[in-house]
């Protein structure tokens, strides 16, 4: 509806209180899909007519702003549907045991819809515990999908007591079988509390870090097999390795350690370096202490502005002193 000024509207409708003002106005539906999603209203300062041509222009432009805003309108119910599924899919609680400890964080790449394929995860395995870390390739809600169908295939075959090179294989010919058009990294180490024996088997995923209670720091030389779901006959060899008590071990994704321009060898030094610091206190290896060395990790990347990947950290650590039977 167009009008040359207010006092037209005015006359047509007198029982509708209507602006005092004098000027022209454009009452212009917003129309996507065939509902209406809101309504344009243009006004004028003084009265003044309008052309076919003009007519035609304003109802094009109101077109194109209801296509807008019913993207985005869409665009928010899919990003909230996603966060949803994600936060659906991460563990609220981590299975704990009397001799370990463990802290997990997840931080949401800030691009896009904020919602990726980082997991991680600790399973009970009848006597033992496996820690798991994994990186879906890409974002959005088909990278969060195939997360979760990852963690679960994990789970399972974790609780199925098989070997850590087996869970690899297992869930390497899932993902091909599923055939997401994805790859994913994963780190799988299970841990015997009691021993503090570590079985560990990596796909195309960053190492692991190793603290020692004296603070030394060190990379696990674990040598890994491919990325999942690349090759069906690829092999993943297992790694042994003794997690002290007191010390701490570090899984993460490559969100924590890479940087656009950077080489990401730097960016884990720069986080074997944080955790040697954040140890802090040798005589205390219980949970609040342990949540407050990933508080520490992950300090920078829940201050940056941009975090063009997603993060996750899994940290785990045996008490220095064992709990008591009472």
């Amino acid at each position: 509806m167009f009008f040359d000024s207010m006092r037209q509207p005015q006359t047509a409708y007198p029982d509708i209180p209507l602006d005092a003002t004098v000027g022209a106005r454009a009452f212009l539906p917003l129309i996507a899909s065939g509902r209406p999603v809101g309504t344009c209203i243009l006004g004028f300062e003084r009265p003044r007519g309008f052309s076919t041509q003009e007519r035609t222009v304003l109802t094009a432009v109101a077109g194109l702003i209801a296509h807008a805003l019913e993207k985005a309108q869409r665009y928010e119910t899919e990003a909230a549907l996603a966060r949803g599924l994600q936060q659906a899919l991460l563990p609220h609680r981590l299975s704990a045991h009397p001799r370990v400890k463990t802290a997990g964080r997840y931080l949401p790449g800030t691009q896009g819809m904020e919602v990726g394929g980082d997991w991680y995860d600790v399973v009970e395995t009848g006597g033992s515990l496996a820690l798991v870390i994994g990186d879906v390739q890409g974002h959005g809600v088909q990278a969060a999908a195939t997360m979760g169908q990852l963690r679960s295939a994990v789970r399972a075959f974790a609780v199925g007591d098989h070997p850590p090179d087996e869970v690899m294989r297992g869930t390497n010919h899932l993902l091909i079988d599923l055939d997401p058009g994805q790859f994913a990294s994963c780190c799988y180490v299970r841990l015997d509390p009691l021993a503090g024996l570590a079985r560990a088997a990596r796909a195309g995923h960053p190492p692991p870090l190793l603290r020692r209670p004296d603070g030394q720091t060190e990379l696990v030389d674990i040598p890994g097999g491919v990325v999942l779901g690349v090759d069906p006959h690829a092999r993943y060899p297992v790694t042994e390795l003794h997690l002290e008590p007191g010390a701490i071990l570090a899984l993460y994704t490559d969100g924590l350690v890479e940087r656009p321009g950077a080489d990401i060898d730097d960016g884990i030094a720069a986080l074997r370096t944080a955790l040697s610091r954040a140890g802090g206190d040798e005589g205390r290896s219980d949970g609040r202490f342990l949540d407050g060395v990933a508080d520490r990790l992950t300090t920078a990347a829940r201050h940056a502005v941009d975090r063009p990947d997603d993060i996750a950290l899994l940290l785990a650590t045996r008490p220095t002193a064992a709990p008591s039977d009472g």
